[in-house]
């Protein structure tokens, strides 16, 4: 596994009153939610750099409110032209 440092100044970790290996696992989430969003990883992927399982990762979009299922209206458009 790679290791990965970050120099993050303290103040980042009182703005959000989490010590610093939580925010990191929330860092990791979030990351992870914003480029399946952006449809640039998959969810198994994003599962994977949020450390998590499939299901906890779709567990963890429900309770964040994010589509757990992305839609590109376009290649949705195609596929119906074709049928």
């Amino acid at each position: 596994m790679t290791r990965v440092n970050l120099d993050l100044p303290e103040e980042v970790f009182s703005a959000r009153r989490l010590p610093p290996d939580e925010f990191v696992r929330d860092m990791r989430l979030a990351a992870a939610i914003y480029w399946y969003q952006k449809g640039e990883i998959s969810q198994e992927k994003a599962a994977q750099i949020a450390g998590l399982n499939r299901r906890d990762f779709l567990a963890a979009l429900t309770r964040e409110q994010v589509d757990v299922f992305t839609v590109d209206f376009d290649d949705l458009q195609q596929e119906l032209n074709r049928g």
